[in-house]
């Protein structure tokens, strides 16, 4: 029955495809888009690349990027069904709608089909990706004709997927045909009737190489053994490919096709290169609830919040939506502004929001230092919506979180970037377009570099007679108003120093792990070197929370997201033992600040449609909550002198741990631990050193470890001396004591 079906569906499809591209024209289009500048080419070879290539028949791509409201396109049904906050953000949607239409009625690209009288203009459909970036489809349901060797196979040829620095290696950057000629193949298996509606295309990703098809014909077919090539009334129908090696190109068919199989058939290629590809597919599975492969690798989330891409504007709206929602839990405020003055918005959620109280230790997250990165952006809006939703509905994980935690979310530190990739669309911003600042900054590596002036202090033997383990000054060529600084990380800057973190995640994408300081090698010269800090112990664990939880990063069977397997370490990593980087918001965090910074990459693909959202959120809910409850681990504790008042900037040292925290304005202190017994110091300019032993248990919960602190001697005569205008004495008191006996012999003499 199932074969006598797909006998049917195959010459129906074929004879709807022949009717809508009856009289399609064949004039070549070029693509206007000035997306961005690959870091190998400069913009003059750019558009020298294009005088090398061959000619080609084609018809031009017409379809719409999608405007700045609407983020990217879904299916009908599935965006209306998921974008509902509650009741309260009704007005917001549909206003945003509305203004979703006008930008699509009027945005056409230049290289549209005018319509003409008298002809068959069909409507575009366009589909979702199927998964090859982000890995739902997986390798077995990738083939090709030929392939040059392993490293260069069909599995590897996946939009955006990255080479590794070396070439002839198991991790290259695309699919690379055996032969070059025109009887070349890259073939995707759905594993189910599939409607396709388009296909998206790169050269390969190398730093040595330049490979790329410059136009492509579309086979499909039901049994991988009769295949139907797309027409263009009589003729195959010819795409036009890649210009370059990394600007991905879309190609959205006339007719949407419905088969199990499809093949991407290079017909042209750069002239001096070779038959290279990465692919991503936009097609939506047809209904079949009898398909094994679907039912086992859906995921559904049961939670009723906003899945989709926002704008600037969409998610200060978002945030004004969830501040009204729980307005006893929330305070919107901002840490500064972006190079082009967009405000850098933060949501505080605590039982008192816009107060630190005693006790209480502050969390941090952060996403989107490259704007590119867009998956960590999406996740914070949505945990600040699941948190508000269930703390209202009685939630005691929640409310237990909320009222023993200030928690801070900054969804967007890079907003300029994030508009430039935003405004391109998941499948077309490429690896980088919008990953920096609008100066071309990196602001998640624009800090000091305080690990070189720690390491050489502590060759100097300085520390801790010249110089502290902690707290390290910033340099004064940093803060000078010539230095290469983005407005954005002076920003993160006076935040970090004005609020006393304890810990702190900020969210990255393109891979799937947790890395933790050190990210600079100690080693000069070298790119990779395991570089341990003296809290190394805590770090792995609190990485290990984040990637134990999270429903991907330590699957041992998960294919590697681009070159390496994180997996076999538990999906965490020091960070030089990844590639080497002065000056990250990790090292700088832990060296100038009490604030642990780890870095989580959440997802493979930078930039997942936003149809994936829901997934995306089940993969990463409960790791972001649990990594929060770790804020809570260790010690926690008041310095207060004899009167007991608070003494603020008081030293707490963990005997054994060369790197010590200081006390908040209040005197309180939070020090992360794992489980032990230690010896405590707490230490203050002008008071007595007191030492203590403390032990943190296993159960979930700060041990509490207060001290009270006297005034030296010393200390007590400078403050009586000063008292009345006078000056300390600074003779030792036996030496005076000696003088004046001395005096009393001679006067007796």
């Amino acid at each position: 029955m199932t074969s006598q079906l797909l006998r049917l569906l195959t010459p129906l499809a074929l004879l709807g495809l022949l009717l809508g591209l009856a009289d399609l024209s064949h004039d070549s289009a070029i693509e206007d888009e000035d997306y961005y500048m690959q870091e190998m080419l400069t913009r003059d070879q750019y558009n020298q690349v294009q005088i090398l290539e061959k000619p080609v028949a084609s018809i031009p791509d017409r379809h719409e990027r999608p405007s700045q409201n609407s983020g990217k396109k879904v299916p009908k049904g599935k965006a209306e069904s998921s974008r509902q906050l509650d009741k309260d953000a009704k007005s917001v949607k549909t206003a945003n709608k509305k203004t979703e239409k006008t930008k699509k009625s009027t945005l056409k690209t230049s290289n549209s089909i005018p319509e003409a009288e008298g002809r068959f203009n069909p409507i575009k459909e366009e589909c979702p990706p199927m998964g090859l970036e982000t890995l739902k489809i997986d390798d077995f349901q990738l083939h090709a004709s030929t392939t040059k060797r392993y490293g260069l196979g069909a599995h590897r040829g996946r939009l955006n997927i990255q080479a590794g620095l070396y070439e002839d290696d198991l991790y290259d950057g695309a699919w690379c045909a055996g032969r070059d000629d025109p009887l070349q193949w890259f073939e995707v298996d759905a594993r189910r009737l599939t409607k396709f509606t388009g296909v998206v295309t790169q050269g390969r990703s190398s730093l040595w190489s330049s490979d790329w098809v410059t136009s492509y014909k579309v086979m499909v077919s039901n049994d991988s053994h009769t295949w139907i090539t797309l027409k263009n009334g009589s003729e195959d129908l010819i795409f036009i490919g890649n210009r370059e090696k990394e600007i991905p190109v879309r190609n959205i068919f006339p007719v949407p096709v419905v088969a199990r199989y499809i093949r991407v058939n290079p017909n042209s290629w750069f002239t001096i290169g070779n038959i290279c590809m990465r692919v991503e597919i936009l097609g939506c599975p047809m209904p079949d609830p009898n398909n094994y492969y679907h039912r086992r690798n859906e995921v559904i989330t049961t939670d009723k919040l906003d899945f989709r891409h926002h704008s600037y504007k969409e998610m200060r709206q978002l945030m004004k939506v969830v501040n009204e929602m729980c307005p006893n839990i929330t305070r919107i405020y901002n840490i500064g502004k972006s190079h082009s003055g967009l405000k850098l918005y933060a949501i505080e959620i605590s039982d008192n929001p816009g107060e630190h109280e005693l006790g209480e230790p502050e969390f941090r997250y952060t996403a989107g230092s490259h704007g590119n990165e867009v998956l960590g952006r999406e996740l914070l809006l949505l945990l600040m919506q699941f948190m508000c939703l269930e703390y209202l509905s009685g939630n005691q994980r929640i409310r237990h979180l909320v009222e023993e935690t200030r928690i801070h979310l900054l969804p967007s530190v890079n907003p300029d970037g994030y508009e430039k990739a935003f405004e391109a669309g998941s499948e077309l911003s490429g690896w980088s377009l919008g990953r920096w600042s609008n100066d071309g900054i990196d602001i998640h590596h624009n800090f000091p570099d305080l690990n070189s002036i720690l390491w050489e202090a502590e060759t100097k033997k300085w520390i801790p007679r010249k110089m502290l383990n902690h707290h390290v000054p910033i340099p004064e060529w940093y803060q000078s108003k010539n230095a290469s600084v983005a407005v954005e990380t002076r920003a993160l800057i006076a935040w970090m120093e004005k609020m006393p973190f304890v810990l702190g995640g900020n969210l990255q994408g393109g891979e799937l792990v947790v890395t933790f300081p050190y990210d600079k090698t100690r080693s000069q010269g070298v790119t990779r070197e395991p570089t341990p800090t003296p809290d190394d112990h805590v770090f792995r664990w609190l990485a290990f929370s984040y990637a134990s939880t999270h429903r991907l990063m330590t699957d041992a069977n998960r294919r590697v997201c681009h070159t390496e397997d994180f997996a076999k370490e538990d999906g965490t990593i020091n960070g030089a033992s990844w590639h080497t980087a002065a000056g990250s918001l990790n090292d700088f965090s832990y060296l100038h600040t009490n604030c642990f910074e780890l870095s989580m990459y959440v997802g493979c693909d930078k930039f997942p449609h936003e149809s994936e959202l829901p997934e995306e959120w089940e993969n990463n809910r409960e790791s972001l909550l649990v990594f929060m409850e770790q804020v809570h681990r260790g010690l926690k504790g008041v310095v207060r002198d004899l009167q007991g008042r608070p003494i603020a900037n008081a030293t707490i040292a963990v005997e054994g741990i060369s790197h010590d925290v200081c006390t908040a304005a209040d005197g309180d202190y939070w020090r992360l631990l794992n489980p032990g017994e230690y010896r405590v110091t707490a230490r203050a300019e002008g008071y007595s050193v007191t030492t203590k032993k403390c032990e943190v248990g296993y159960e979930m919960g700060a041990t509490k470890c207060d001290f009270f602190i006297g005034r030296t001697n010393l200390s007590r005569i400078r403050e009586i001396m000063e008292k009345f205008n006078k000056q300390p004495i600074k003779m030792p008191i036996r030496r005076l004591q000696a003088r004046r006996s001395r005096e009393r012999r001679l006067g007796t003499s």
